[in-house]
Formats: structure tokens, sequence, C-alpha cells
């Protein structure tokens, strides 16, 4: 949050300096800079998610290799448990959510219930399917190796599917970023080069009032290029 509140002060700043050059404009965007961090909160939230399913489909993997092997749904979560730490560390996200599940398989809690709690818990799609498929074809008794196996590829197709688009969208929204910022550069670059061009735009009301215009039409840009680049991956 702090770290939120830092680059929000930092655009506040950086916007009452190229646009207004006033302190008052700097108090009057800390306003706006003092929400940013919620917006940080949901951008943090997001990739979190998003390493949460890569971890969770790599764990899945591993059960599934497990399962193969003839391990039972109780010890394949172990197995995963220890391979998940060697291949992340202790510390990860999906090395806590296994270690839990086996906390909480040792108070006899069935393996269904800990991966349909994970799921729901953590709200991943791939885990809320991955829990349901597991739940039935362990409750109706057949072979849930293979049920599981074929279960794992399908989630991968999908994977590659989602990382193909990522990748995709990955350099335009590196794109978009930098445009963000070439309006700051040409006004920086033009007084710095022929001082005092803009001197009116900072002292007279027209002149603000042009500059606040151009900022509005710069922040709808934002918002603008922010829809089209938030690309929903199903």
């Amino acid at each position: 949050m702090l770290l939120a509140f830092g680059q929000g002060s930092l655009a506040a700043g950086a916007v009452a300096y190229t646009f207004y050059r006033s302190f008052i404009a700097f108090a009057i965007l800390m306003v706006p800079a003092c929400i940013y961090p919620r917006f940080y909160e949901r951008a943090w939230r997001q990739k979190r998610r998003r390493d949460l399913e890569t971890q969770f489909k790599e764990a899945i993997q591993v059960m599934a290799g497990a399962l193969g092997a003839g391990y039972s749904p109780e010890n394949a979560v172990a197995v995963c448990s220890r391979e998940l730490e060697l291949l992340y560390g202790p510390r990860e996200m999906i090395v806590k959510e296994f270690r839990y599940m086996e906390e909480q398989m040792r108070l006899n809690r069935s393996v269904e219930q800990v991966i349909q709690e994970f799921a729901d818990r953590s709200g991943l799609e791939e885990a809320i399917r991955f829990a349901g498929i597991f739940g039935i074809a362990k409750r109706s008794g057949g072979r849930l190796a293979p049920v599981i196996c074929h279960t794992v590829s399908v989630m991968e197709d999908q994977s590659q599917v989602k990382e193909e688009i990522r990748t995709m969208t990955a350099s335009v929204q590196f794109e978009q970023k930098i445009m963000n910022l070439i309006p700051f550069c040409m006004i920086l670059f033009i007084d710095f080069t022929s001082p005092g061009f803009f001197q009116v735009m900072y002292e007279s009301f027209f002149g603000r009032l042009v500059m606040t215009v151009c900022l509005t039409v710069y922040l709808l840009a934002l918002l603008l290029a922010y829809k089209i680049m938030d690309v929903k991956i199903l």
C-alpha cells in the first residue's frame, strides 16, 4: 500500500508540474492519488491470481503423475506437496495450500473436501473444474488416474490458448504504456529546449483552461486504452 501511495503521489506531482506548475494543483491531485492504492491492489491481486493459476497447473500435472504411478489420492497430495516445495520453494502460495491440505487430511477430512475448499478459496476456474471432476470420479468408484490425466490434458490445451493470447497482447500493452509517457516527454522537451514557450499556459486563466482540457482528453485516452487492453480470457 505504501508503494502504491508513493506511485500515486509521484504521478500527481508529474501531472501538476507538467500541466499546471502549481502546488495547489498538486494538493488537489493528491486526492485521487490517495485512491490509487485501491486500483493497485486490484492489479496486485490479478497478478497473484495468475501466478497461482500457473502453479496450480504444475501441481495437477504432478498429481496426475503420482496417481498414474499407483499412489492413492491422499498420498498423491503429499507427493505433490513435496515436489512443489522443491520446484517453487517453501514460501510460494501453492506450496502453502498443499501443506494445508495435508494437515486437514490428517484431521480425517476427505481429499475431495480439501481440494474443493482450495478451489472455493482460490476462485480459480481451473481449480473449480478440477475439484468437481475429481469429486465425481472419486465417488463413482471408477479408475481415477485415467480420468485425472485426461482432465489435465484438456486443461493444458486451454492453458496454451491463454498463454498465446497473453503473448500476443503483451507487446501491445507495453507499447501502450510507452505512449502514456509521450505527452509528458513532449511538453518537458519543448519546455527544456525553448524556455518560456509554455509560460502563458501556466499564468493565464485561458491557458490553464486549455491545459485542463488537454489533461481531460489525456485521461479519457488512458481509460479507453485500458478498456481495450483489458482482454478477458475465459
